[in-house]
């Protein structure tokens, strides 16, 4: 019996119940079909969902502001929305990490994805991300063409975004203008167009609040972007990260603010806008701990 064990070369052992007796246990490897999906899932990120809601949150606000005064924001379309923030969150990343993949074989955090550890070849993300658009392409054509068109004209930001930590330390900025393009797209599926006076400030008031948290988020990274030659705000801010973020969250307040006037909100838009202001700041003061 411990010839059979041995032959499966684990290095793992095991005790007979009631025995001394000892054998080898067999490793059990994955197949590769099973591998080819795990880097697939990994290149998504679907086990972070976190960015999924940061995709997501823009489009239910312009939902709910689009709503007929006194009546819910539409279940279909938050549903719609929810499905299609999914995919185009992971598609992103998908074009992010094509776009990226020796820079992230460069930082410790990062080269373990996929394609910068080897798992997936380029040939077969740029087959997923065929899969994802064309996927996405179903949900965004259950909406106005109007819409529709947005949501194809938002493709020219998803795609260049990662290009843009090269040559600029502004790169957040960018970020915060495509990750919220689903203010526009949110508003017009209810109404068929976009009513700039609200839509507008409530863009402005996502892309600041995305310059905040992106900012604090690529901290992490400043030795190693600083090292390979990527810029981002949080190596331009420096030592006035704070300041930054300050003006950042005064810039959000004011825009959502001018959203409420715009738009004729009652007061629990008011009260939401306030305890998401006191927060956000509350959130923001915790970095005056924090080395940045």
């Amino acid at each position: 019996m411990l010839r059979i064990f041995s032959r499966f070369g684990s290095d793992k052992c095991t005790r007979f119940l009631y025995t001394s007796c000892y054998v080898n246990t067999p490793k059990i490897q994955p197949s590769k079909s099973s591998q080819l999906l795990k880097s697939y899932f990994e290149l998504g990120r679907f086990a972070r969902p976190t960015g999924t809601w940061l995709l997501y949150l823009p489009c239910t606000w312009s939902i709910a502001l689009a709503a007929p005064p006194g009546h819910l924001p539409d279940i279909y379309m938050l549903t719609l929305f929810g499905v299609g923030s999914i995919l185009m969150r992971s598609a992103g990343c998908t074009i992010n990490d094509m776009w990226d993949k020796k820079y992230d074989m460069l930082v410790k955090r990062t080269k373990d994805r996929p394609l910068a550890s080897g798992s997936l070849t380029f040939p077969q993300a740029l087959l997923f991300l065929g899969a994802q658009l064309a996927t996405s392409l179903v949900i965004l054509l259950q909406l106005n063409w109007y819409s529709v068109f947005l949501g194809i004209l938002s493709l020219v930001p998803v795609i260049t975004y990662p290009l843009f930590k090269r040559i600029t330390y502004w790169p957040q900025l960018v970020l915060g203008l495509t990750l919220n393009w689903g203010v526009w797209l949110g508003y017009s599926a209810i109404n068929g167009f976009c009513l700039f006076s609200v839509c507008t400030p409530l863009y402005l008031a996502a892309v600041c609040w995305t310059c905040t948290y992106d900012t604090i988020y690529s901290h992490q990274d400043i030795d190693d972007d600083i090292r390979i030659g990527v810029k981002s705000t949080a190596i331009l801010f420096g030592e006035k990260t704070k300041l930054y973020l300050g003006a950042f969250h005064m810039g959000m307040t004011a825009c959502l603010l001018t959203v409420g006037i715009n738009a004729n909100a009652g007061c629990l838009y008011y009260l939401g806008t306030f305890l998401t202001m006191f927060h956000i700041a509350h959130l923001v003061s915790c970095c005056f701990h924090l080395h940045i």
